[in-house]
C-alpha cells in the first residue's frame, strides 16, 4: 500500500521522484503528492486526487527546480481520498514536510493535546500529526527537527515508513521505519534514494540498506549516511546488492503487466526450480531450508499462515505436505491468526507465505509464532523483505518482480516451492517410492513447456470471456486441490473485473450454492482427470439440470464432459499433484480478458492495493 519516493543529490528531484512514483503506481493508490525544497528554500508541496498523472499536470509550468524532495502515493486509511488529505503534510509552521506509510494508532490523542495547545489541523490524517507533534517537540524542547523527530516517534503507537525534509537543513533527509518497509538507495557523490521498495531505485543504484524496525537514517549529501536506533544508538549499515534488473519493470511490449506475468510463468515456474531439482539424478535441494528439514519431518504439526492468493497456494501445499510427506498442515489466514490466541508450541513449524514479504498481518502472525518459541519459515519474493530477515529460514520463489495487483506468477512460483518442499520432505520420511518421486520430479520439470502451451489457447479463451463479460455472478467449482484453484479463479474474477464469484468445493454446492444457479449463471468446473472425476461430472450434470453455464477445464482429449458442457478448455495431462500449476493459468486469462472488455484497469483495481502493509 501507499508508496513513498525521496531524492537528495545533484540531479533534479522532481524528474526523479515523479518517475519513481509511476514506478510505484502498482502498490494501489488514490492520490499523489510532492515536496520539493527549491534552490531559494522554499519548500512547495503539490497534491491531487487521483492518479499520478493528474500530479503531473498540477505541477505543468511550475517553478520547482531543486535537488531535494519527497514524493507520495496515498491509499486512504484516515479521512477521504482527496487533495487534502494526500501527502506530504507539513507543520504549522511550514518548516517540515512528511510523508507516511502505516497507522498511528493514538494519532487522535496526541491531536486532541496539540488542538489544546493552539495548534491547528489542515487535513483527518494521522500523519499531519506526526508533522505538528515534531514542531511541537521542537518549540518546547529548543532540539532539532531531527531530534524531534526521533522523540516523537517515542511517543507514537502503530507502523510508520517516513521520510522528512526540513527547511533548515536542505542538504539532509531523514528516514525511518516501522513495521512497514522503507529501503535506502545509496548513489554516487553523496547521493541517496527511499522508496517503499527497490523499484524506484534501480534505475540509479544497486547499493541498498533495508531499514530495520526502530531504525532512523539521517542521509546527508556531504557528511553521507547515519544509521540509529530509536533510542539514539548509532548502529552500521549493511548495504547489500539489489537483485533486480531494470527490463523487468517494463511492460516489453504487452498491453498490461498482468498480461505480461501471465506470460512469464513458464520462466518463472522454470526459475523457481533451477538448481533445486533433478530427475534424472532424482534429487530435490532446497538449500534454504536444509538445516530445518529433520524438524519438518517430525513436527507435530505445520501451520501455513497467509493471506488472499498466497492463502490460496497454502492450501494446495496442504494437499501436498499431508498427501505426499503424511505431516500434518494447518493453513489459517494471518489476519485471523494473529487475534486467536492459537495455542503454538515450540515443536510446531510456521511457514509463512507472501509474494511482497511484507504483508502486516503475515508479519504479526510470525511474530505472535516466534514469541511462543515456533520455528518458523518463509517463502516469499522480494530479497531483502521483512519476512526474509525475521524468519529462521526459507526459500525465495525467484518469480522477479510482480507489478500487476492481481498475483498470477507469484502464485503458481509458491505453489511450486511447496510442490518441492513436499516432495523433499516426503523423500526424507520415506512415505513416497522412489519410483514416484522420480515420476512427479519429471513431471514437474515439464510444467514450464505444458504451461506454454496452455498460453496457446489465449484466443479461445477470449472467446469464450466475450460470452460472459456481462455476467453479474459467477461460480468456481474443484475438488480436491483444485478446490483452492477455484478460490484462486473466483478471486481473479473479482479482483480485476468487479464481477462477483464465489469458489467452493464442488461437494457443497448443493448445500447452498445449488439455489443462486440458473440460465444466466457462468459456472467455472475444474474437471481435470483423477480420483474424483466422476463426481465432478455428477455435479456438472446437477448444474447442467438447472440450466446453468459450464466453462470446464478439462485433461487434453476428455470426450465425456466435453458433450455436456458449454465450453472446455482443454490443458495438458499431468499427475493429479501438479494439477493447480497448469489450470490456473486458463482462469488468470479468463480473468484478463472479461476485465478488459468491461474497461476494468487490470494492473490497478479499485480499491486493492499490491502490497497490504497495513492492518
Amino acid at each position: 500500500m501507499c508508496g513513498i519516493v525521496a531524492y537528495i543529490g545533484k540531479q533534479q528531484a522532481y524528474p526523479v521522484i515523479i518517475k519513481g512514483l509511476k514506478r510505484l503506481e502498482y502498490r494501489g493508490y488514490d492520490s499523489a503528492g510532492i515536496a520539493i525544497l527549491d534552490t531559494n528554500g522554499d519548500l512547495k508541496v503539490f497534491k491531487k486526487q487521483g492518479k499520478v498523472a493528474n500530479l503531473e499536470e498540477l505541477v505543468q509550468q511550475k517553478n520547482i527546480q531543486g535537488n531535494i524532495g519527497i514524493g507520495h502515493t496515498r491509499w486512504a486509511t484516515h479521512g477521504l481520498p482527496n487533495d487534502i488529505n494526500a501527502h506530504p503534510h507539513i507543520s504549522n509552521n511550514g518548516e517540515i514536510a512528511l510523508v507516511h506509510n502505516g497507522i498511528i494508532e493514538n494519532y487522535d490523542a496526541i491531536k486532541q493535546d496539540l488542538i489544546e495547545k493552539g495548534y491547528s489541523f489542515k487535513s483527518e490524517t494521522d500523519t499531519e500529526v506526526l508533522a505538528v507533534l515534531i514542531e511541537d517537540i521542537k518549540e518546547h524542547s529548543g532540539v532539532s527537527y531531527t531530534e524531534a523527530l526521533r522523540l516523537g516517534l517515542q511517543q507514537v503507537v502503530g507502523a510508520y515508513a517516513i521520510v522528512m525534509i526540513e527547511k533548515e537543513n536542505p542538504k539532509r533527509l531523514v528516514a525511518a521505519r516501522k513495521s512497514s518497509p522503507l529501503v535506502v538507495g545509496i548513489g554516487k557523490d553523496g547521493e541517496f534514494l527511499c522508496a517503499s521498495d527497490a523499484t524506484p531505485i534501480v534505475e540509479y543504484t544497486k547499493q541498498v540498506v533495508y531499514l530495520e524496525d526502530e531504525e532512523i537514517a539521517i542521509l546527508d549529501i556531504e557528511k553521507g549516511m547515519k544509521l540509529y536506533s530509536i533510542d539514539d544508538i548509532e548502529k552500521t549499515p549493511y548495504v547489500q546488492e539489489l537483485e533486480m534488473h531494470l527490463e523487468a519493470l517494463e511492460k516489453e511490449g504487452y498491453d498490461y503487466f498482468m498480461l505480461k506475468e501471465i506470460h512469464e510463468q513458464p520462466r518463472s515456474i522454470r526459475d523457481c526450480f533451477r538448481g533445486r531439482l533433478n530427475a534424472e539424478e532424482s534429487w530435490v535441494k532446497l538449500g534454504g531450508i536444509k538445516d530445518y528439514e529433520d524438524k519438518m519431518v517430525n513436527a507435530s504439526r505445520i501451520i501455513m499462515v497467509a493471506c488472499g492468493t498466497s492463502w490460496h497456494a497454502c492450501l494446495v501445499g496442504e494437499y501436498l505436505f499431508e498427501d505426499l510427506a503424511r505431516i500434518n498442515v494447518e493453513v489459517e489466514y494471518a489476519s485471523e491468526f494473529r487475534y486467536r490466541n492459537p495455542i503454538i508450541g515450540e515443536d510446531d513449524i510456521v511457514i509463512a507465505v507472501s509474494q511482497s514479504g511484507e504483508t502486516a498481518d503475515t508479519l504479526a502472525a510470525l511474530e505472535l509464532a516466534k514469541s511462543k518459541g515456533a520455528t518458523i519459515l518463509g517463502i516469499c519474493n522480494v530479497v531483502g523483505s521483512s519476512i526474509s530477515r525475521i524468519t529462521d529460514a526459507g526459500s525465495y520463489t525467484h518469480a522477479g518482480p510482480e507489478i500487476g495487483v492481481a498475483s498470477t506468477k507469484a502464485f503458481t512460483a509458491q505453489v511450486t516451492v511447496l510442490t518441492l518442499m513436499a516432495l523433499s520432505l516426503a523423500k526424507k520420511k520415506g512415505t513416497i517410492t522412489d519410483a514416484e518421486f522420480r515420476t512427479l520430479l519429471t513431471e514437474l520439470e515439464a510444467i514450464p513447456t505444458k504451461v506454454e502451451m496452455i498460453l496457446e489457447k489465449n484466443d479461445e479463451i477470449e472467446a469464450i470471456a466475450k460470452q460472459y463479460k456481462d455476467s453479474l455472478n459467477a461460480l468456481y467449482l474443484g475438488r480436491g486441490n483444485s478446490f483452492p484453484v477455484a478460490l484462486e479463479g473466483a478471486l481473479k474474477l473479482k479482483e480485476i473485473s468487479y464481477i462477483h464469484a464465489e469458489g467452493y468445493p464442488a461437494a457443497e454446492m448443493k448445500h447452498g450454492p445449488i439455489a443462486l444457479i440458473d440460465e444466466e449463471m457462468p459456472v467455472v468446473v475444474i474437471a481435470t482427470k483423477g480420483p474424483s472425476y466422476e463426481k465432478v461430472v455428477s455435479n456438472i450434470q446437477e448444474v447442467k439440470a438447472r440450466k446453468g453455464k459450464i466453462i470446464a477445464i478439462v485433461t487434453e482429449g476428455d470426450e465425456q464432459v466435453k458433450e455436456i458442457a458449454d465450453h472446455v478448455i482443454e490443458i495438458p495431462e499431468t499427475n493429479e499433484h501438479l494439477i493447480p500449476l497448469l489450470a490456473t493459468i486458463p482462469l488468470q486469462l479468463l480473468s484478463y480478458h472479461i476485465a478488459l472488455m468491461r474497461g476494468c484497469d487490470v494492473d490497478q483495481p479499485r480499491n486493492l492495493a499490491k502490497s497490504v502493509t497495513v492492518e
